[in-house]
C-alpha cells in the first residue's frame, strides 16, 4: 500500500478509478492541500489495513468458546449419567399393573408385539429417493459446469418456465379435479375456479416481479459466472461442506441417544383415579425432576451446534475462495480449504460460537415471534405492527451476522471487531449488497426450481412404464423433487456465500486501491452504489 498522493496518479490512469477510492479513508474532494501537513483522521487510526490474514491467527472470542464448550460438556456427562441411571421399566411402562397385596405397581408375565410389512408404495419411494440422492451430485456438478460457461444461455432459457411450469400445474390439477369423481364432489366447482383464478394472480404478480427486474438480470448473469467459476477453482468445497454436515450428524447422535434414556430416568408409581365410587389405582410412569432442564440444556446445544456449524461451512467458503481472490499468480492456492478448516475450527472457532449463537437467537426468536397468536382490533393492529418491526430488525441482524463472519474469514478478527470493521467497509456499499445478495439468490432458485419440476415430470413417466402405482405414483414424484430442490438448494447456498465473499474482497480491494482479480472488477464496478442513480459503466459493453 503507498501513500494517497502515489495513489492518486495511479487512479487517473485506471479504468476503474472510481471504483478504486478507499471506502474507510475520507473522499479525495475532502482533501485540499494534499502536501499541507495534519493530523491523522481517527477512522485511519482506528483500523488496520485490510488484507488476507495468511499467517498464525491469534485466538479469538474465548469467553464464548469456553462457554460453548461447557455447554458441550455439561450436556455429554448428564446424557451419560441419564443412561447410567436408566430404570428399563420405562419401555413397558404402560404395561404395569397395580398389586393390592403389595401396594405397588408390577409387570404382568406375558406381553405381545405386532409387526407390519412394506408395501409397494414404500418400496418404490425408497428406490425413487436413493436413485435421486444419487444424481443429485452430478446434476448439481452439471449446473455449475453451465453456469460457468453457459450462465447467459442458461438464465434466459429458465425465465420463461418460471411463468410456465407455474401455469402448467394449475391448470393441470384443475382439469384433474374435473375428471377424478373423488375429487369433483369434494371440492365444488366454484372452490376450484377460486382457486384457479388466485394462483394465475400470484404467478401474474411474479411476471411483473421478473419484467421489472429485467434491467438487473445481464448484471446477475455476470456475478453468477464469476461466482461459478470461483466455485469451481475450488471445487473440493463441494465435497468437505457435506462431510461437516455428516460431523454435525455424528455429534448429534449421542445427544439425541442421550435425549430417548434421559426419559427412562424415573419409575413406576400408583395413582389414585379421582371420580371414581371405589377406591381405584393404575400405574403411571413418573419422570425424575432434572429431566425437563436436561431437556432444555440439549435442545439449547443441539440449536447452538447447529447454527455454528452452518456459519462454520461459510467461515470455510469465505476463507477459502478469499485466498483464491487475492492470489496474483495464475496457479491456484494449494492447501486452501485445509488452512480455512484449521482457522474455522482452531483459533477462530470462539468467533463462529458467536456467530452461530447470534443466528441461533435470531432464528428462536423469530419461530417466537412468527407463532404469536393473533388478535383482533387494536391490539391486533399493534401487535402486527410490533411483528413487522421485530422481524424487521432479525433480519437486519441476520445480514449483519453473514457478513461479519465473511470479514472474520479473511482477515481473522474477533466477531465484534469484524462486525464494526465490515459495517464500516461496506457503508458506502450496503444498497449494492442487497442487490447482490437478493437478485442473483431469487434467480438461481428460479433455476433449480425449473431443474427439479422436469426431473419430477421424468420420474412421474418412468413410475407410470415401470410401476403399478396408481394416484401414488405423484406423491413419489414429489417426494423426488423436494429431495432433488434441497440438494440443489444446498448447491444455491454455496453459491450464494461465494458471492457474497467475492463482494467483500472486491470492497477491500477499494479499499486498498488494488485490483486483485480483474474480472471481478469489470462486473462488480456496475453495481449501484446509490438508491438514485445506477452502474457507473455502461451495462452492454461488458456482456458478451
Amino acid at each position: 500500500m503507498g501513500s494517497r498522493d502515489e495513489a492518486q496518479p495511479s487512479m487517473a490512469q485506471d479504468p476503474f478509478a472510481a471504483a478504486a477510492q478507499p471506502l474507510l479513508l475520507p473522499p479525495v474532494a475532502d482533501l485540499v492541500d494534499p502536501s499541507a501537513s495534519s493530523p491523522p483522521s481517527p477512522d485511519e487510526d482506528s483500523y488496520p489495513p485490510i488484507s488476507y490474514h495468511h499467517g498464525r491467527r491469534p485466538i479469538r472470542d474465548l469467553p464464548v468458546l469456553l462457554l460453548f464448550l461447557l455447554l458441550s460438556l455439561a450436556t455429554f456427562a448428564l446424557g451419560i449419567a441419564a443412561v447410567a441411571r436408566r430404570n428399563p421399566a420405562a419401555s413397558h411402562a404402560s404395561s404395569f399393573v397395580y398389586d393390592r397385596s403389595t401396594s405397588s405397581c408390577v409387570l404382568p408375565s406375558s406381553n405381545s408385539f405386532s409387526s407390519s410389512s412394506s408395501s409397494t408404495f414404500l418400496k418404490d419411494l425408497i428406490w425413487t429417493l436413493v436413485v435421486t440422492l444419487l444424481l443429485a451430485g452430478p446434476i448439481a456438478l452439471a449446473v455449475l459446469w453451465l453456469l460457468r460457461h453457459y450462465a447467459k444461455q442458461v438464465v434466459y432459457a429458465s425465465i420463461p418456465f418460471f411463468i410456465v411450469i407455474p401455469s402448467f400445474l394449475n391448470v393441470y390439477w384443475f382439469v384433474a379435479c374435473a375428471v377424478g369423481h373423488d375429487c369433483r364432489h369434494a371440492f365444488p366447482l366454484a372452490y376450484r375456479i377460486i382457486v384457479l383464478v388466485f394462483v394465475f394472480l400470484l404467478i401474474g404478480i411474479f411476471l411483473w416481479i421478473i419484467v421489472a427486474n429485467l434491467h438487473r438480470i445481464e448484471l446477475t448473469i455476470q456475478i453468477v459466472r464469476v461466482a461459478a467459476t470461483a466455485l469451481a477453482s475450488n471445487i473440493g468445497l463441494l465435497a468437505v461442506l457435506p462431510l461437516l454436515g455428516i460431523g454435525l450428524l455424528a455429534y448429534f447422535s449421542p445427544i439425541i441417544v442421550f435425549l430417548v434414556f434421559s426419559t427412562w430416568n424415573g419409575r413406576v408409581v400408583p395413582r389414585e383415579v379421582e371420580g371414581t365410587s371405589k377406591e381405584y389405582y393404575k400405574c403411571v410412569w413418573k419422570q425424575e425432576s432434572w429431566v425437563p432442564a436436561y431437556f432444555a440444556i440439549a435442545i439449547i446445544t443441539m440449536i447452538w451446534s447447529a447454527a455454528t456449524l452452518m456459519e462454520a461451512k461459510v467461515y470455510v467458503i469465505s476463507g477459502t475462495v478469499a485466498q483464491w481472490y487475492f492470489n496474483k499468480e495464475e496457479s491456484r492456492p494449494t492447501k486452501s480449504i485445509r488452512s480455512s478448516l484449521r482457522n474455522a475450527f482452531g483459533p477462530s472457532f470462539g468467533t463462529v460460537c458467536f456467530s452461530g449463537m447470534t443466528v441461533g437467537v435470531v432464528r428462536v426468536v423469530r419461530a417466537i415471534v412468527d407463532s404469536g397468536k393473533q388478535d383482533e382490533g387494536a391490539r391486533g393492529f399493534i401487535n402486527l405492527i410490533l411483528k413487522c418491526c421485530a422481524n424487521f430488525v432479525l433480519a437486519a441482524i441476520d445480514f449483519v451476522n453473514k457478513f461479519t463472519i465473511i470479514f472474520a474469514a479473511i482477515t481473522g478478527e474477533g466477531y465484534c471487531s469484524a462486525a464494526t470493521m465490515t459495517y464500516e467497509l461496506l457503508r458506502r456499499n450496503l444498497l449494492s449488497a442487497v442487490f447482490v445478495e437478493t437478485v442473483s439468490t431469487r434467480i438461481l432458485i428460479g433455476i433449480i426450481f425449473v431443474l427439479s419440476a422436469f426431473y419430477a415430470i421424468a420420474v412421474c413417466a418412468i413410475l407410470r412404464g415401470i410401476s403399478a402405482l396408481g394416484m401414488e405414483m405423484y406423491f413419489v414424484a414429489a417426494f423426488a423433487w423436494l429431495l432433488l430442490i434441497v440438494v440443489l438448494g444446498y448447491f444455491v447456498h454455496v453459491l450464494d456465500n461465494v458471492i457474497d465473499t467475492i463482494y467483500v474482497c472486491y470492497a477491500i480491494d477499494r479499499d486498498k486501491g488494488e485490483v486483485c482479480k480483474q474480472v471481478v472488477h469489470e462486473v462488480y464496478v456496475l453495481l449501484p452504489v446509490s438508491r438514485n442513480h445506477g452502474s457507473s459503466v455502461n451495462r452492454s459493453s461488458v456482456i458478451p
